[in-house]
């Protein structure tokens, strides 16, 4: 990446600001937060970011009002909007006032492409990397492809968000709870072992040649990592 990108995270929920900063920060963004309207607008104009991840519910204005008023002073910080509402007039407004938006619940992964892709377009970052790579496991972004070994696997949505989930974090182990939270977002009707079982499918797409880059942490979580020289 040329130069690491600035971005400003506006939500007023804690969990979803220390959330997404965390992973934002891991995935090598320079990140500074903000809780509500008024806080944004002033870190706009003080840290200068080359993108806004705007939360459309905020308790003083509403995101759509904090990127008119940027827009008003002549900034044109692209803006990701984050909203619960998926009715067609406020995406129209989203995409009318900002560059992209993602609606509530939305999994980590989504939110990063979406940052990536919209930096590509903004910043000129034609070098933002869109694959991902451990060993001989690629995973194309955009195209949402995944090779092994150089033949094609064929992935189910879910069984591509968990590989993203663990290429993004190579080396790093997961746990189950963690797992959950980023690629169900806790939409999981309550049985744990789903992380278990797709885990499963996953080895039987990805570890079919050697080495086995899909590891299990007994008792702490799983890792995909290459095997060490």
């Amino acid at each position: 990446m040329p130069g690491e990108a600035k971005l400003l995270i506006v939500d007023d929920e804690p969990n979803i600001r220390e959330l997404l900063s965390a992973t934002l920060r891991y995935a090598g963004f320079d990140v500074t937060t903000a809780a509500d309207g008024r806080e944004a607008v002033q870190l706009v104009e003080r840290v200068r970011p080359d993108l806004v991840v705007l939360d459309v519910m905020l308790p003083d204005m509403d995101g759509f009002a904090v990127a008119q008023r940027l827009r008003a002073g002549g900034r044109r910080t692209p803006v990701l909007f984050l909203t619960a509402r998926d009715e067609t007039e406020h995406k129209l407004t989203g995409l009318g006032l900002g560059d992209d938006y993602v609606t509530k619940p939305f999994s980590l992964e989504e939110v990063l492409a979406r940052i990536r892709a919209v930096l590509r377009r903004t910043r000129g970052d034609l070098d933002l990397p869109t694959r991902l790579q451990v060993a001989d496991l690629e995973l194309d972004e955009e195209g949402r492809q995944v090779w092994r070994a150089g033949g094609r696997v064929k992935l189910s949505p879910t069984e591509y968000k968990l590989l993203h989930y663990f290429m993004v974090n190579a080396g790093r182990v997961l746990s189950k709870a963690q797992i959950l939270d980023h690629v169900w977002n806790y939409d999981f009707g309550g049985d744990r072992n789903v992380v278990e079982s797709y885990v499963s499918y996953l080895r039987r797409k990805i570890d079919t040649v050697e080495p086995r880059l899909i590891h299990t942490l007994r008792g702490v979580g799983y890792v995909l990592r290459a095997p060490r020289q």
